[in-house]
């Protein structure tokens, strides 16, 4: 993925009292960090941050950490969250996904949302995507035995990947749509940027649930 450098960002992003530049201090210890035991969601690649600043406002009653490891993409969050209204339960990590489990401890994280996740789409980098078996493994380390995960995309490619992925995982797979907009799911249903945009030309967006094992 080519991004174009944004001048200031690295600063920005380093003086920003929404961004958590130490997470593994508090590792096991998030609640302490929000001050509450509400639950925590996780973004993993917030890209621009519209969906979980959304969410964030919308949900006070729980916990939101916005995980993004490009600073030129990172800084749009930033800038949303300091123009949002007070949202004590929503801060950020510049901080690359195959590392997530030096984070958060077993069973802390209670949802885990997948949006528009780079496909990734020559075989020889399968691994890299952030649905592959590799990354469900990491992320089973952290979401609790209840706690979901949920996935968008416009890819059908990387949705046919992912819901093989998922099943060959031992994952349980629930509310699964080829077109999200045209779905019961819809009601509830948060934007991305990117989804406002693929779905404005017309592009169906697939969506899933899954459910970690529970062996």
């Amino acid at each position: 993925m080519r991004l174009r450098n944004i001048k200031g960002a690295k600063e920005a992003i380093a003086a920003s009292p929404y961004v958590v530049h130490n997470p593994e201090e508090y590792k096991g210890r998030w609640c302490d960090f929000f001050g509450n035991d509400h639950p925590i969601h996780i973004e993993v690649g917030m890209g621009k941050g519209k969906f979980i600043t959304t969410l964030a406002a919308l949900h006070p009653e729980i916990n939101y950490i916005g995980i993004e490891k490009y600073e030129s993409v990172m800084i749009r969050a930033v800038a949303k969250r300091e123009a949002a209204e007070d949202l004590p339960n929503l801060i950020f990590l510049r901080y690359s996904a195959e590392n997530l489990q030096d984070v958060f401890a077993e069973g802390e994280v209670a949802r885990i949302y997948l949006n528009f996740s780079d496909p990734w789409p020559k075989d020889r980098h399968a691994r890299r995507r952030l649905t592959s078996s590799e990354f469900l493994a990491r992320y089973r380390s952290f979401l609790s035995s209840t706690g979901r995960l949920e996935f968008k995309t416009d890819n059908r490619p990387l949705f046919d990947f992912s819901l093989e992925e998922i099943r060959s995982s031992g994952w349980e797979l629930r509310d699964v749509t080829y077109d999200l907009h045209h779905s019961e799911y819809m009601t509830g249903n948060v934007m991305t940027e990117y989804e406002e945009r693929f779905s404005a030309i017309g592009n169906p967006i697939h969506r899933l649930v899954a459910f970690p094992p529970q062996n």
